[in-house]
Order: structure tokens, then C-alpha cells, then sequence
């Protein structure tokens, strides 16, 4: 029975030392070696390249010398773009790092590989100007906030405090550009001279000052020609480089992607000095109206169609909007552009929009409204008077059928033609976190 004992911790001494053969043992920082890697283009196109870190027991992170980056022991980098690239391999271990290069060559330029939609988005694509200006939406709410990270609404809303309409002007938060380049993935931040920073912060900013809405203002200048990184998965982040960061500095420059569109990118991350918390922000391009503050909301007519007009809706309840291309397009509604709300964490969530003139139902007497759902339930209309809100009449429809459009109606001739103004919308009525709904031809008939 001796014998037999001595053997298995034979055994088990040779699997463990085989084991830790690649592995420097606890302590040792990696070497040079450690750090080699080797590459080869992919059977189905030589602009993406996979490569693959010679020791695998370590944390490998690549930067691929074209502005994108990725993490672990094999990664695959695109490269859409002839030419000639660095790609630098940095693994890391508890007792330290170790890099090593390599140039690889790229011979032709494969532009399909640049028809990402989420590259169009944020840049205007290969087909515009190749670069793409996005500001924070100040004049919508909850265009920033705080939240638990990432509890709650499916961590995808500030629930602990929403900024309210220009909320933090006069801050420095406001007057920031953010321009994501589709060549090279070159990122520009545009401060004009000043940034809004969490408090936690203030020490890294030589001359920071209390803002007069809390927290920082500090001295800041133009991080220019800096890199972007879109990492797509089910959780697509997006990664600044350098000094540079979007929105209210919180100490980190990688930011998770709630929701991108043509007109929105809605952003989540957290606060390095208290990683308890997950602060957002709503960037909106530089051609999507935007009040800075003063004037009055916009007002719209009936019908609205989001062709050549694309309203400026108020959320509430956590929901979200942006105007799109139609994804659902078919059947009763193949037009080109459509409004998607997320119903947000509250069951009354919703949006509105206020109109020009008051509701007159005499002639016309129905709201009319195209809806795509995802699961059946009831639609609440609703309207207000935007000076008065304690003065509104609504009514439910129900939506019987789900993940297609249809159109609901609902009988508004009762309705005081003096008062209402406001049209709201509750897609989604008495479900928290009821999905993701698409809205399109409201009108009056």
C-alpha cells in the first residue's frame, strides 16, 4: 500500500511541475521570452490577423499599433488599411510586466472591413467625412447622472440622481466636443480650456476650483490625435486613449455602451474612487439640436413622422429615445426612419413631446399611432397642458400583438379643445423595464 501512495504522488509531483513549466513562479515578473507571440493572417481574409501569445498562463494584452486594443492569451486584430503596424504584446503577472514588438504588413486596403455599422455611427463612415463631432445632450433629461453599478434598471439608468434639463452649465461639462475619427480610429476631446471632474479627482488637476454646481471645474487642455477602441460583445465597451475622457471625469476612460445610434451614444462607467457607483452620460452629434440654456422647448405639429423633421421628446421613468433607420421595416411600415424608446424602470416611464397649438378634436377625432412591440400589453396617451400638468386626459389602448407593427387609435372627442398641448406617450403601460418599443406616423384623423 506504501508503494502504491509513493506512486500517485509521483504522478502528481511530474503533472504539477509540467504545470507550471511556461509559468514564472509566484513573484517573478515575466521575461522577454514570456512576452513572445507569433501571427498569422486568417484563412478567409489577410486584413485579419490572429495572434497568439507564446505563454498562455499569463494576462496578455495587445495593442495592434492601428488604435484598437484587446485582452488575452489569443486575439484576432482587423486592419482595414494598408500599411506597415507595431503590435505590442504586454503580459503581466503578480510580480510584474514584460512587452515585446513585432511590425506586420499590411499590403491592400480592405474597406468592408470598415463598414462596421457601429464605426458609421460613431464617425459618419467611409462614406462621409470620416469623422463624426458628438456633444452632451444638455437640453434633454437624465442626459447625466448616477446610479448603482450595475443594479437596479439593468444598471442601464442613473437611478440614484438625473441631471435635469442644462442641470450642470457653467461647469465646463458643456462646452466639450468628442470627435471619433473612422482613419486610424484617432480620437479628439475639445475642452475649450476647461472640464467638470469628480471631486475625488481634483488632485490630478493642478488649478482645479469648486464648481458653483458642486464638485470640479479644472484647467484642461485639447487631447488631440488620441485613439478610440470599440470592443463588441454582449457587452460592447468603448476605450479613449492618453489623458483624454468623455464627459465628467470619474478617473477611468473606459466606458460601457448602453445604447448607440444614429443620433444617440448613452454611456455608463464607473467611479474609480468609489467603484460602487456607475456614473452616465448622453452624447448626442453636433448637428442634433441642442438648448444650452434660455430658450424655450421646440414644439411640433401633427403628424409627425420622423422624415424630415426628428423631434426633441422629454423622458421620464428611466426610458430612453433615439430617432433611427427603421429596423423592423415591413409590413404596415417600411418607412426610413422610426422612433425607438427603452422603457425605462418605472412602470409609468414614457415620453412627450409638446405641439405648437392645442388639441382640437372636432373634426379629427382620434390619436393615431403606428407601434412595434415586444410583447403585448396596453398603450397609455395621454394629454397635457404644458403650463398646468395638473389638467390631462388619458386613455389606454391595448396592443395584441407583439414584434409587429400595428396601429392603435384612441377617441380623444371629449377632449377640452382650450387646454392640451402635450402629447405623452407610456408605450409599455404598468411594466417596469418593459423592453425596447418602436414608434412612427402619430397623428391626428
Amino acid at each position: 500500500m506504501k508503494s502504491i501512495k509513493m506512486f500517485f504522488l509521483s504522478v502528481i509531483t511530474v503533472f504539477a511541475l509540467a504545470g507550471c513549466e511556461d509559468e514564472p513562479s509566484l513573484g517573478d515578473a515575466p521575461t522577454a521570452a514570456d512576452a513572445e507571440f507569433t501571427y498569422a493572417a486568417t484563412a478567409n481574409n489577410p486584413n485579419v490577423i490572429e495572434f497568439n501569445a507564446k505563454n498562455k498562463n499569463l494576462i496578455a494584452k495587445w495593442d495592434f499599433g492601428n488604435g484598437t486594443k484587446d485582452e488575452g492569451p489569443t486575439a484576432l486584430g482587423t486592419f482595414p488599411l494598408k500599411g506597415t503596424y507595431t503590435v505590442t504584446l504586454t503580459v503581466f503577472n503578480s510580480g510584474g510586466s514584460a512587452s515585446s514588438t513585432q511590425s506586420i504588413t499590411i499590403a491592400q486596403d480592405d474597406a468592408s472591413l470598415l463598414n462596421n455599422a457601429l464605426y458609421t455611427i460613431m464617425t459618419g463612415g467611409s462614406a462621409g467625412k470620416g469623422y463624426k463631432t458628438w456633444l452632451i445632450d444638455s437640453s434633454r433629461d437624465a442626459h447625466f447622472g448616477v446610479g448603482p453599478n450595475p443594479i437596479g434598471a439593468a444598471g442601464n439608468y442613473p437611478e440614484y440622481w438625473a441631471a435635469k434639463k442644462n442641470d450642470k452649465s457653467n461647469t465646463g461639462l458643456y462646452n466639450d466636443a468628442f470627435v471619433f475619427h473612422l482613419k486610424g480610429f484617432a480620437f479628439d476631446q475639445m475642452t475649450k480650456g476647461d472640464v467638470y471632474i469628480n471631486s475625488a479627482q481634483a488632485a490630478n488637476f493642478p488649478g482645479a476650483t469648486i464648481s458653483p454646481k458642486t464638485d470640479y471645474t479644472a484647467p484642461f487642455a485639447d487631447q488631440m490625435n488620441q485613439n478610440w477602441t470599440l470592443k463588441m460583445g454582449a457587452d460592447t465597451t468603448l476605450t479613449v486613449s492618453g489623458k483624454s475622457f468623455i464627459g465628467y471625469y470619474t478617473g477611468v476612460n473606459t466606458y460601457k455602451v448602453i445604447r448607440m445610434s444614429e443620433n444617440e451614444i448613452f454611456l455608463r462607467y464607473i467611479d474609480a474612487a468609489n467603484p460602487a457607483l456607475a456614473w452616465y452620460v448622453r452624447l448626442v452629434p453636433d448637428t442634433y439640436p441642442i438648448d444650452n440654456g434660455g430658450s424655450t422647448d421646440p414644439t411640433y405639429t401633427l403628424p409627425i413622422d420622423f422624415e424630415s423633421v426628428e423631434p426633441k421628446f422629454t423622458t421620464f421613468g428611466g426610458s430612453t429615445y433615439a430617432i433611427i433607420n427603421n429596423p423592423k421595416s415591413g409590413g404596415i411600415n417600411t418607412s426610413a426612419k422610426v422612433l425607438e424608446t427603452v422603457h425605462g424602470n418605472e412602470v409609468w416611464a414614457g415620453i412627450f413631446v409638446n405641439m405648437t397649438n392645442k388639441f382640437n378634436f372636432s373634426t379629427n377625432k382620434k390619436i393615431t399611432v403606428k407601434v412595434y412591440a415586444p410583447a403585448t400589453g396596453k398603450m397609455r396617451i395621454k394629454l397635457e397642458n404644458a403650463d398646468n400638468t395638473t389638467e390631462f386626459i388619458e386613455k389606454d389602448v391595448d396592443v395584441t400583438v407583439a414584434n409587429q407593427w400595428v396601429e392603435v387609435s384612441i377617441d380623444f372627442s371629449d377632449a377640452d379643445p382650450t387646454k392640451f398641448n402635450r402629447l405623452v406617450l407610456f408605450p409599455g403601460w404598468d411594466v417596469a423595464n418593459a423592453g425596447t418599443y418602436y414608434i412612427d406616423d402619430i397623428r391626428q384623423n
